[in-house]
């Protein structure tokens, strides 16, 4: 009896990210903070994932502690050993049709276990934005509150709630789409992509958008997906994005009219750093679906304060062969020392193997590894640049770390973060859609050594501080 009382007087958060690691790395951290504030935490991981983090972390990794547990859901794909990040489509397709169920019978096990321990009941959900058409059958049912945490900055989102009123207009999906490389608009750009668009917080063009409007197809899975969980939107009890407010002003005030609750919490490393305690069994606990490799560390000690660039594609972008030998060569020929993170399944369809000549050409001032704790890279005295993606995960720890970028996005919200990073917040080159080694040599140059990457360096240092 005493037992129950006590435990419902404490709050229990089920966390529920994406399947993908920045996604999964955002949500972690959210957990950790509210679980400083007193809160039981049951973090939900697919079952494909809780099989990869044991492969790269060991058989105890998620063995959780008092007040944090990991549980897992299934994501109804196919079975599969494989080592890497999961189709989008297909995941996109097993969180509208497989996970709401299994997410369902998770809420009401948890419930029914608290009535026979000193666990408590859940009183809320914190779920990823992407998963609400998984989680919120699971709200009503129990009549749960829920809160949506985004992993992408406030203007993507934004960009994400354009989707309806351009199928509304007819501009999306698209009439006329040739193939083109890397998601880039074709040279001829239908229905104005270079018009601008009322976003709600001041005019940007239709190219800068999330990519997922990038179709012919009105079924198309990812668009109507992201039409879909944009709208859901309007049921959480709260909205929470993973940025700040000076860097994000106006979007979050405009999103502030139009949702109840909305808050900007980030970036989220800072307060994990500030809040959670050296001897916390919280520091142990990681969320990496790959084995990262400190060596890197070590040899980054050896080198001169900022004078290394340090290139990561993150955990699903992915290159051709092409491509590869593009960037080692531009890598190779503006002669500064680099880390390079190399995934398994970084080249598509193929091995990264590197050119014989890039190696011999690179040696001494070269590093690789198959991944690498980024937010130590980032924060080390060696390292003076960043050659990604545009992940927001990213983004966002180059800010929090004052290292400026080399854009080169690849889908989804990559694009809008590429454009305020490089046009915006001036903090980041943007490298065109086709890559030449050329222009890889001068932008790594330019950033490293020119006046134009003086001040970004300038720049994202203001908005460190």
């Amino acid at each position: 009896m005493d037992t129950q009382l006590v435990s419902a007087k404490r709050s229990h958060a089920v966390c529920i990210p994406a399947p993908y690691q920045s996604h999964r790395g955002a949500m972690l951290k959210l957990a950790k903070l509210l679980h400083t504030k007193g809160f039981d935490i049951s973090f939900v991981n697919t079952e494909y994932n809780h099989r990869r983090l044991l492969k790269s972390r060991g058989p105890q990794a998620l063995n959780g502690f008092r007040g944090f547990q990991f549980l897992t859901i299934t994501d109804g794909l196919p079975p599969s050993d494989a080592d890497s990040s999961q189709d989008l489509m297909a995941i996109g397709d097993a969180v509208r049709n497989n996970m709401s169920a299994p997410f369902s019978d998770l809420i009401s096990n948890l419930d029914h276990a608290a009535s026979n321990s000193d666990v408590p009941p859940v009183t809320c959900i914190f779920s990823d934005g992407v998963m609400s058409l998984a989680t919120s059958e699971a709200t009503q049912e129990f009549g749960i509150p829920i809160i949506q945490l985004w992993t992408v900055p406030a203007c993507a989102f934004m960009g994400f709630k354009q989707y309806r009123t351009l199928q509304e207009k007819g501009l999306s999906p698209l009439k006329e789409y040739p193939v083109c490389c890397r998601y880039q608009l074709p040279n001829k750009r239908p229905f104005g992509y270079s018009n601008r668009l009322d976003s709600g917080n001041e005019d940007i063009r239709l190219r800068d958008l999330p990519t997922f409007l990038r179709t012919t197809d009105p079924n198309d899975i990812m668009f109507n997906f992201v039409i879909d969980v944009a709208e859901r939107a309007n049921t959480a009890s709260a909205i929470i994005f993973h940025t700040f407010d000076n860097l994000e002003s106006e979007v979050l005030n405009a999103l502030s009219s139009m949702f109840p609750r909305v808050y900007a919490i980030g970036p989220l490393s800072l307060l994990v750093n500030k809040l959670v305690q050296e001897e916390s069994p919280l520091k142990s606990i990681d969320c990496n679906l790959w084995t990262e490799d400190t060596e890197c560390l070590r040899w980054l000690d050896l080198k001169e304060p900022k004078s290394v660039l340090y290139v990561n594609f993150g955990s699903v972008a992915v290159l051709t062969r092409v491509e590869l030998i593009e960037f080692a060569m531009g890598l190779a020929n503006s002669k500064h020392p680099f880390l390079w993170i190399i995934r398994p399944d970084l080249v598509s369809g193929d091995s990264a193997v590197l050119p014989l000549e890039f190696l011999e050409e690179t040696e001494g001032r070269s590093m690789y590894a198959d991944w690498c704790p980024q937010e130590a890279v980032l924060n080390h005295l060696s390292t003076g640049a960043f050659l990604t993606h545009c992940g927001w995960n990213s983004v966002i720890e180059s800010v929090s770390s004052g290292v400026p970028m080399i854009c080169w996005p690849s889908f989804g919200d990559q694009t809008t973060n590429c454009t305020y990073a490089c046009s915006k917040w001036e903090i980041g080159l943007e490298l065109s859609g086709v890559v030449k080694r050329e222009e890889v040599a001068r932008l790594v140059r330019d950033l490293m050594e020119g006046d134009k990457g003086k001040r970004m360096k300038e720049r994202i240092t203001e908005w460190k501080k």
